[in-house]
């Protein structure tokens, strides 16, 4: 399978990962203008942050969410390899080493090894059919059903 230029990933119904249908239903779609698959670009009042800032368990799944990064800063962003004071790897997607520096002396118990994205894009572009927005239930509907083909 050929990978998305646009969003990067070769499946292009893989996401969302966690509870599908509520995050189809209830937030904020990407939309892929060249393969169509979803990501969810929804921002979160509450921590104030976008479904891309959370930490992702492996560097493929953040890989799923890069895009939605690049698109809302409009740059290629980087995700980097985190580490906890107790061994425990993450992956965390930052605009800039900068935002990278700011959370890791904010957050004191995290270490970044190497310092530098272990997968970013060399440069970021935009795509004409790219969509923001909720969903209506029939592409809901649709979706899922082209999920388990």
């Amino acid at each position: 399978m050929k990978t998305c230029e646009e969003c990067y990933s070769a499946k292009n119904r893989i996401t969302p990962l966690l509870n599908p249908l509520e995050c189809l239903q209830n937030h904020t779609q990407y939309i892929c203008g060249t393969c169509g698959r979803y990501i969810c670009i929804e921002h979160d009042e509450r921590r104030g942050l976008q479904r891309w800032n959370f930490p992702f368990k492996t560097l493929e799944i953040a890989k799923l969410y890069l895009r939605t990064a690049d698109f809302t800063m409009k740059k290629p962003c980087g995700i980097y390899e985190i580490k906890n004071n107790k061994g425990r790897i993450s992956y965390k997607i930052f605009a800039d080493i900068e935002d990278l520096q700011l959370f890791l002396k904010k957050t004191k118990d995290k270490t970044c090894e190497k310092m530098r994205p272990i997968f970013e894009v060399v440069e970021y572009r935009e795509f004409p059919n790219t969509k923001i927005r909720k969903l209506s239930s029939e592409e809901i509907e649709r979706y899922m059903s082209e999920r388990k083909i």
